[in-house]
C-alpha cells in the first residue's frame, strides 16, 4: 500500500507532532511503500524569512532521521525538489470551485489568527491536493483538523475524471489518533502558531522551563485534584504505562501532591523517552552532507513518480 504525507517546517518539531503524526509515520513505513515530504511550499504563506525556513528545513529533516524515518523503507524529500506538484497545482486550480475553497476551515482559521489572506493561504488546499493527487496514494494519514483537505482533494479529482476521462483514484484518509487532542501547555491544542509547544529536542533547561510552565488550576496541594481535567496529566498518559497512568491519577484524586510533583514526573517522562533519539540526532547532525544526500536520493524517486503522472494528465488534456 502507498501512504502519503507530508509535515510543514513552520518551526521546531514538538511532542503534538510526535504523537499525532510522526510516531505512526514511522509506524507505517515497516509494511507500506511510504512517501513523506518536507512542505516548504506550504510554509511560505507563513514564513517569510529565508534563514529561518532553511534552518527549519534541515532541523525537520534531522528530527525525522533521528525519531527513526528509514530512507531504506520511505522516499522522504522536499516538496520543492518535485516542480511538478506546482504544475499540477495550476492545473487542478482552473477546475477549482471559488466556493469549495472558500469553505475550507484552514482559510478561515488563518484569518481569525491574523494571517494575511493572501492567494497562497486562500488556493493551500489545491497545492495540498497536487501533492497527493501526483503520487496516486492509497493512503493519507491526517489529523482531524486536516480531514476536509482530503475531501477537496477528492472532490477535485472527481472533477477532473469528470471533465476529461476517468484517471485519478480516489484517495482514501487515515485519521491519526490523539491529533487533534494532544494540549500544549496553555491547555489548548498544541500548535507552532498558538506558541504552546514542548519541543522534542528542546535543550535540558528550555524543556525543563516550558514543562514547569505548564498552566494549571489552583487547588491547594491538600485537595483532590480531577486529572482528566490536567494538561500534565494528559501530557503524561502519552509516555506512561497503564498502571503509571492508574497511580498517577490515584494520587490526583487523593491530594496530598502539588503539580509541581507532577510536573516533574512528567519532564522525567519526555527526558527518558527521547534519550536514545537525542544522541542519533547529534550524530547526525556532525554531517549535513549526508542528510542532504538523502533528500536528494528522495527527491529522485519522488520525481520519477511525478513525472509520470503529470505526463499522462497533459495527455489527457491536451497540452503534450
Amino acid at each position: 500500500m502507498r501512504v502519503l504525507s507530508g509535515i510543514q517546517p513552520s518551526g521546531r518539531l514538538h511532542i503534538g507532532n510526535y504523537f499525532g503524526a510522526i510516531k505512526q509515520h514511522i509506524e507505517l513505513q515497516k509494511n507500506n511503500e511510504c512517501y513523506y515530504f518536507i512542505a516548504d511550499y506550504h510554509a511560505l504563506t507563513t514564513i517569510k524569512d529565508a534563514r529561518l525556513l532553511k534552518d527549519n528545513i534541515a532541523n525537520v529533516a534531522l528530527d525525522y532521521y533521528a525519531l527513526g524515518l528509514d530512507s531504506a523503507k520511505t522516499v522522504f524529500f522536499k516538496q520543492s525538489d518535485v516542480p511538478q506538484v506546482t504544475e499540477l497545482a495550476w492545473i487542478l486550480s482552473t477546475l477549482a470551485p471559488l466556493g469549495l475553497l472558500e469553505r475550507c476551515h484552514s482559510y478561515k482559521d488563518k484569518i481569525a489568527h491574523g494571517i494575511t489572506p493572501h492567494l497562497g493561504v486562500f488556493s493551500y488546499p489545491v497545492l495540498m491536493a497536487s501533492d497527493i493527487l501526483i503520487y496516486k496514494p492509497d493512503l493519507v494519514p491526517v489529523g482531524k483538523d486536516q480531514k476536509q483537505h482530503i475531501e477537496v482533494t477528492r472532490d477535485l479529482a472527481t472533477k477532473f475524471n469528470c471533465t476529461y476521462k476517468k484517471y485519478f483514484k480516489l484517495p482514501n484518509e487515515h485519521i491519526l489518533p490523539h491529533y487533534a487532542i494532544i494540549p500544549g501547555i496553555d491547555g489548548q491544542k498544541m500548535s507552532k502558531s498558538y506558541k504552546n509547544t514542548i519541543d522534542i529536542f528542546a535543550e535540558e533547561n528550555q524543556l525543563k522551563k516550558r514543562v514547569m510552565s505548564i498552566k494549571t488550576d489552583s487547588t491547594p496541594i491538600a485537595e483532590p485534584k480531577d486529572p482528566s481535567q490536567c494538561t500534565v496529566y494528559n501530557l503524561y498518559s502519552l509516555f506512561a504505562t497503564s498502571e503509571e497512568k492508574d497511580d498517577m491519577a490515584k494520587r490526583y484524586r487523593e491530594g496530598g501532591t502539588g503539580y509541581k510533583d507532577f510536573k516533574e514526573a512528567l519532564l522525567k517522562k519526555i527526558t527518558t523517552y527521547f534519550s536514545p533519539y537525542y544522541e542519533k540526532r547529534r550524530e547526525l547532525s556532525e554531517d549535513p552532507r549526508y542528510i542532504h544526500a538523502l533528500l536528494e536520493e528522495g527527491a529522485e524517486k519522488a520525481r520519477q513518480v511525478a513525472i509520470k503522472t503529470l505526463q499522462e494528465i497533459k495527455k489527457i488534456i491536451g497540452i503534450l
